[in-house]
């Protein structure tokens, strides 16, 4: 069961990605372009997702836990550190070049579009490459102390 909703969860989101034009790079990089042909219909996209996010986080998190069992992963940090910032530049830039996010991308696989295939597997390569050098980090840190 906690399958098949999980399921329908990103059938969800993948329909509403591309019936919003998410999943077009075109359409993303035209509302970047503010000095040729702007295109503000993803500001209100992205707008009605952050009200959408607003008012479910208050009805949300008035519960003892999520509705699949386990307990809320929040965030205590609250703090901007580099590694916070330095992944929000980068991905600000590679959507902006791109024309994808991981969002919009992923509904997209399915086009067999070879820019859609180059994106993902250079994304997976970008999160190998992050996990292998926190590791790397991680294990000189811990030899360090003893």
């Amino acid at each position: 069961m906690r399958l098949l909703l999980c399921y329908g969860i990103g059938l969800i989101f993948g329909v509403g990605i591309s019936m919003s034009g998410m999943a077009n790079p075109a359409k993303v990089l035209n509302f970047f372009d503010v000095a040729g042909i702007w295109d503000p219909s993803l500001g209100f996209v992205m707008g009605g997702a952050l009200a959408v996010t607003f008012v479910g986080y208050r009805f949300v998190l008035k519960r003892p836990g999520p509705v699949l069992g386990g307990m809320f992963q929040l965030p205590r940090r609250r703090d901007l550190d580099m590694p916070l910032l330095g992944g929000a530049a980068i991905f600000g830039v590679g959507w902006g070049i791109a024309g994808f996010c991981p969002g919009g991308a992923l509904p997209a696989i399915g086009t067999g579009d070879t820019n859609v295939l180059i994106f993902v597997a250079a994304l997976l390569a970008g999160i190998g490459t992050v996990k292998m050098s926190y590791a790397i980090s991680n294990a000189r840190n811990r030899a360090k102390t003893t």
